[in-house]
């Protein structure tokens, strides 16, 4: 019986916890190397082929203009199903991807389009106190959290937005934890001339983005692993 205590003892002593978490960290550590070093690779000619289900994130303005016109220049049987995600207090970028969206089904012949249209909480609303965005920052995360189990995208398109962020740091997560791959895509507007947007900076220096575009060249002589692919208005 004291043979067992000390065994039992021996086994929870805090040399075993310390090596236990230090064995933990170094497999996550090299799980997201893995993840870091795996992302941005083409994929297979046969799974490329394949229909993608694609999550779009539009932002107010000029965000919302540039990201159509990326999709414009898509391939849409490609990247199907859609899913368009914009701030709760932005309607205008959801109706004009559905008048997109519309145009695209009505090209193809369809009656109805296959297109699903989300909104997702504000991390920060303009003029918004910086006490008070903790607790809207901590609600924003969790809807991007419950919006990406529910959608678990292939990929994912966005180029500025604030609201991408959570929706992008949740989708490397998943890779981590191997739920779901997702690629992301990240296009800066064509207003960054001389530097990145916030945005753009945290997917670019965490490398959560697969892929990083800029739109002038100076861009991306400045930030090496971007590509650079022109103006897109």
């Amino acid at each position: 019986m004291e043979l067992r205590k000390n065994c039992c003892f021996s086994v929870l002593s805090p040399d075993f916890t310390i090596t236990c978490i230090i064995i933990t960290f170094t497999i996550v550590i090299l799980r997201v190397l893995y993840v870091i070093y795996q992302s941005g690779k083409l994929l297979h000619r046969s799974a490329a082929e394949q229909p993608l289900s694609t999550l779009i994130v539009l932002g107010s303005g000029g965000h919302t203009t540039e990201m159509l016109n990326v999709l414009s220049a898509l391939g849409n049987d490609r990247f199907t199903p859609r899913v368009y995600i914009a701030a709760a207090t932005d309607n205008m970028s959801l109706l004009k991807a559905r008048t997109l969206e519309t145009s695209i089904a009505e090209r193809s012949g369809v009656r109805e389009i296959s297109a699903r249209f989300m909104q997702i909480y504000r991390s920060r609303e303009v003029g918004q106190s910086y006490l008070t965005s903790v607790w809207t920052t901590l609600l924003a995360t969790a809807h991007a959290l419950w919006l990406m189990i529910r959608i678990r995208p292939q990929v994912i398109l966005c180029n500025g937005p604030g609201t991408c962020v959570p929706l992008c740091v949740i989708a490397f997560l998943f890779k981590v934890v191997g739920i779901r791959w997702s690629s992301i895509f990240y296009v800066e507007s064509i207003v960054r001339v001389k530097r990145l947007s916030l945005s753009g900076l945290l997917l670019y220096q965490l490398r959560i983005a697969d892929q990083f575009y800029v739109q002038w060249p100076k861009l991306q002589r400045k930030y090496c692993r971007a590509h650079s692919v022109g103006c897109l208005m």
